[in-house]
C-alpha cells in the first residue's frame, strides 16, 4: 500500500556552479521546499539537461536518473575515507549531469541518527563492531533513514518515475511505498580504500541481506496468491504457508 504525503512546494530555485576537489565541474538548478515532512533543509540539484529529462518522461520516454545522497560532512565535506560518501556523491554529480536529472541531497547524518551520534559509533567501531552494530550499541536504529521528503520532492518537480542511482535495496523498498515508480536500480562505483573496507563489507552484506528478506517475502506472497486462486485457504496471519519455500 503507498503511503500519502502532503504536497510540498518550491520555495526558491538558484543557479549554483559546482567544483570537485579532482577538477570536475557542472552546474546545478539548486531547489529548496517548504512543506517537507520533517521541516529540516533537504535540497533538490537538477543537474545537466534536467529540464529536457521532465519533458522526456511527460512524454512517455525514460525517467531522469536521480540519486538521495544522504548528508555526510565528514565525507563529503572533509574528504573521510572511512566510508565512500565523498566519492558517491562525486559520482553521482557527474553522471547525472551527463544523463540529465536530480541528486537529492537529504539532511539525515550518519544513516539519520545526526552527526555526533555518528561520532560517538565511529569509537564503537574503534573498538571492533561494524557500522550497524554501533549503532544498535547506541540505542538507534541500524539505519534510521526516511525516504519521505525525497518523494515529496520527486513529487514537487513532476517525477513520478525514476532510474535510481544506487545500491541500497531499501532506498528503492521505501520510494516505491511513498508511491515513486522506480523502473530501475543503477549501481553506483565502488570505493574501497584500507580505511573503508570493513564498513564497505557490512554495508554489502546489510545489502544482500535485505535483497534475501524482500525475494522471501514476494515468493511467500506469491505461494498465498496462489492458494488462493486454486481455491485454497490463505495460511493464517503470522503463519508461513505450508509449501515447499527454497532458501
Amino acid at each position: 500500500m503507498r503511503e500519502a504525503l502532503p504536497v510540498a512546494t518550491v520555495r526558491t530555485q538558484v543557479t549554483v556552479p559546482l567544483a570537485f576537489p579532482d577538477g570536475y565541474a557542472t552546474t546545478a538548478r539548486v531547489f529548496s521546499f517548504k512543506g517537507l515532512v520533517d521541516g529540516r533543509e533537504h535540497l533538490a540539484l537538477g543537474l545537466g539537461d534536467w529540464a529536457g529529462a521532465l519533458d522526456r518522461l511527460a512524454a512517455g520516454g525514460e525517467p531522469p536518473l536521480v540519486r538521495p545522497h544522504s548528508e555526510c560532512l565528514t565525507g563529503d565535506v572533509f574528504g573521510s575515507q572511512r566510508c565512500d560518501c565523498g566519492p558517491q556523491l562525486r559520482e553521482a554529480a557527474q553522471r547525472i549531469a551527463e544523463a540529465g536529472g536530480f541528486l537529492l541531497y537529504l539532511r539525515q547524518e550518519g544513516r539519520g541518527i545526526g552527526l555526533y551520534a555518528k561520532l560517538d559509533a565511529y569509537a564503537l567501531q574503534d573498538a571492533g563492531l561494524d557500522t550497524y552494530q554501533a549503532n544498535l550499541a547506541l540505542g538507534r536504529g541500524e539505519d534510521e533513514r526516511d525516504y519521505s521528503v525525497a518523494a515529496q520532492m520527486l513529487a514537487t518537480l513532476g517525477v513520478p518515475r525514476i532510474r535510481l542511482l544506487s545500491n541500497n535495496p531499501d532506498k528503492a523498498e521505501q520510494l516505491t511505498r511513498l508511491g515513486v515508480t522506480v523502473v530501475e536500480r543503477v549501481s553506483t562505483g565502488i570505493f574501497l580504500s584500507p580505511a573503508n573496507a570493513d564498513y564497505l563489507a557490512a554495508k554489502a552484506a546489510k545489502a544482500a541481506e535485505t535483497e534475501l528478506a524482500e525475494a522471501r517475502a514476494a515468493a511467500e506472497a506469491g505461494a498465498a496468491r496462489s492458494e488462493v486462486a486454486d481455491g485454497a485457504a490463505p495460511a493464517p496471519a503470522g503463519r508461513t504457508p505450508d509449501r515447499p519455500f527454497s532458501r
